[in-house]
């Protein structure tokens, strides 16, 4: 048993960090805590019975054995340069809160994961509860950067000489632009690593433009475009490896597309090592913060992933990374949030961000099979898989709590999660595993005027409903308490349905464009050396799309509102001041018609009811729904009520919540 202690000295007083761990040789492990600062989180603000907390940052140094099975799995492990003692390092920055009082903790271990190298505040009802609380660096392409997590890979050589392929990348942009990153992806902008050129020179490419995905591509002259940064110098620009320029600019209603030669790929695949490195290494004993024998007993560990970084969770757990090298299970539970497919950053070159949308980076290397958590057989592919298959097989599988918006069901085809492939059936989900839709939400809510679209954003809340079920998952956790039954949309009780006008049901509202437009992914071979079933190898491109061989996406029914039926109805639903939806339609000049990314709408309600008619609105006025305000009120209470005692709300978020709704009510009478 080796023992890493860190003393820090902070106003005259010893505070120590002391962590223990087991390791020998060919075991992976974290072989250094560097602590860079600590300090009163919020200026030493209590947080309930749980009273302040103390913020560590620091680096954690890890080591992974490219011998051992379970690290094979990493992309290019084998090529990547090892140190004395062949092992390969990497460098992961961290934020670590803690009670100051220890006894005050509940002893969960909390992973946060950072998103897109972001460690978001911590939700105070959770440090009320008494949490530990980590945000860790798994994301080895995020450069460094004000408030960003960062995590230092090596990389990939052969026999010690530069590795070089053909990588594909698109460009889409949201107003003009003349330089890009050359292939950090459409939504990770200049926080992201990109792979260099092999050559400046373009003569022997070509870069293309389209307007929708499935459109003509149309080829730009190269003597129009460059590997060049054209921020502060006019066209051609300045000569750069890692940047792209056109003449003219970047044009917001095409779809760009180039293939180029990168080369110095990046190990990423090691972030899925360091998240299992670092939560065991922290949970094998106590977690203390001064020299006193009043330490934290770690009882149990949760990992939370939004968005990417819940895709980063399904492919930690598709890929046996919930299972330590000891054999020991590492994660107790998982929260993953608007997340329902995997995450490519195990492939030579991977790029983690973004990718797999419907008018966006449409044959990006996510949206392939397996789909389900169980191992169950894809009948469009005809492989079989699941993404607990590998934890089945060694007991190590987590409690899961799946929450979704809208959004998912359009734009990530959240209906392959839990139905056949081609859109025939339901299918069973696993018993640990618990899956929710929030009807009437977007990805990320939002209240502005998209440019893409023109119309508002849906800023129908989800937090309060995130808060109360993960709660629910710290009870499972902790003390065995089931949380409510899974609710989402399905075909055996109709609220699952094609996305068409009469399947779905939608209102005619005037000036709102519906064309059931749903992202239904194709299936795609990306070539010989690559495993689609682990997302992993090397990726052959552009892909081939295997011709009719194309998944079946389904989407929530809607009510008579154009709102969302068979999920979780929070208060905005229950009581809608409006339509709220988790799609929208590019306008013209954006590529019209098309999907817009991961943004909803909300659309009001009209005033009167001769407004309504007026406007030739289908959908009753508000002075049709609620004759009062105290009638709106009265019912804004009851919602409130009803999702407390269905475990869809805290009791301590009632009241903000309908402070809100009334807030948000535009009619006084």
């Amino acid at each position: 048993m080796g023992i890493a202690f860190i003393y820090l000295t902070r106003k005259g007083y010893l505070l120590s960090l002391l962590l223990i761990f087991w390791c020998t040789s060919s075991f992976a492990k974290i072989t250094r805590i560097e602590v860079t600062s600590t300090a009163p989180y919020k200026n030493g603000k209590a947080f309930g019975n749980a009273g302040s907390y103390q913020q560590i940052k620091g680096y954690a140094y890890g080591e992974v054995d490219p011998t051992n099975p379970l690290n094979g799995r990493i992309q290019d492990i084998a090529l990547a340069p090892g140190n004395s003692k062949g092992m390969v390092e990497y460098v992961s920055e961290f934020i670590l809160l803690c009670p100051v009082e220890k006894i005050k903790s509940n002893g969960l271990l909390f992973l946060s994961l950072p998103n897109r190298g972001n460690a978001f505040g911590a939700d105070e009802a959770l440090l009320k509860r008494g949490y530990v609380v980590l945000w860790c660096a798994w994301q080895g392409d995020v450069l460094p950067g004000e408030g960003r997590l960062t995590m230092k890979v090596p990389v990939a050589t052969a026999n010690g000489k530069e590795i070089s392929d053909w990588l594909r990348t698109e460009y889409s942009v949201v107003k003009p632009v003349k330089t890009l990153n050359l292939s950090s992806g459409v939504f990770t902008g200049l926080a992201h690593h990109s792979y260099e050129t092999v050559s400046l020179d373009n003569k022997k490419l070509i870069l293309t433009k389209r307007i929708h995905e499935e459109d003509p591509r149309i080829p730009l002259d190269n003597n129009d475009w460059a590997f060049s940064d054209c921020t502060y110098v006019p066209f051609p620009g300045t000569p750069s490896t890692t940047n792209i320029s056109i003449k003219t600019g970047f044009d917001p209603n095409y779809i760009y597309e180039l293939v180029y030669q990168a080369k110095n790929p990046l190990v990423l695949g090691l972030g899925f090592a360091a998240i299992r490195d670092m939560t065991s290494f922290l949970r094998k004993d106590e977690i203390n913060l001064d020299s006193s024998s009043n330490r934290i007993p770690v009882k149990a560990t949760i990992i939370q992933g939004v968005s990417q970084c819940s895709n980063f969770i399904r492919t930690f757990l598709d890929l046996g990374f919930n299972q330590d090298e000891e054999g020991k299970k590492v994660f107790d539970g998982v929260d993953a949030h608007i997340g329902t497919r995997r995450i490519s950053l195990n492939v030579r070159f991977g790029r983690p961000g973004g990718g797999g949308m419907q008018h966006e980076e449409h044959i990006f290397p996510v949206n392939l099979p397996p789909f389900t958590w169980d191992d169950r057989l894809d009948v469009i592919s005809g492989t079989t898989g699941g993404i607990l298959a590998r934890c089945a097989q060694t007991n190590t599988c987590p409690l899961i709590i799946q929450t979704l918006s809208s959004t998912e069901y359009w734009q990530s085809r959240a209906s392959l999660t839990n139905t056949e492939s081609d859109g025939t059936k339901d299918l069973p989900i696993p018993e640990n595993v618990r899956i929710y839709l929030i009807n009437g939400t977007e990805h990320s809510p939002m209240d502005f005027i998209d440019p893409i679209t023109g119309f508002n954003t849906n800023n129908n809340p989800v937090a309060p409903t995130l808060r109360a079920l993960l709660v629910a998952l710290e009870r499972w956790v902790l003390k065995g308490t089931r949380p409510p039954e899974s609710t989402y949309p399905t075909l055996a009780n109709g609220t699952l349905v094609q996305a068409d006008k009469a399947g779905f049901q939608w209102p005619a509202i005037p000036g709102i464009p519906f064309k059931g437009l749903v992202n239904n992914p194709p299936l795609l071979d990306f070539g010989r050396n690559f495993s689609a079933r682990d997302l992993s190898g090397e990726l052959k491109e552009p892909p081939k799309v295997v011709k009719d061989k194309r998944y079946v996406v389904l989407v929530p029914k809607v009510d008579a509102d154009g709102n969302e039926e068979g999920g979780i109805q929070n208060i905005a639903i229950r009581v809608p001041l409006g339509t709220y939806t988790g799609w929208s339609l590019r306008k013209k000049g954006y590529g019209e018609g098309d999907l817009a990314s991961l943004n909803g709408m909300f659309i009001p309600f009209k005033l009167t009811r001769s407004e309504r008619i007026a406007a030739g609105d289908p959908r009753l006025s508000l002075e049709e729904r609620y004759a009062s305000n105290a009638q709106y009120i009265a019912a804004v209470k009851k919602a409130g009520e009803d999702l407390v005692k269905a475990g869809f709300l805290l009791q301590e978020d009632v009241t903000p919540e309908i402070e809100n709704a009334i807030r948000n009510y535009p009619v006084k009478k």
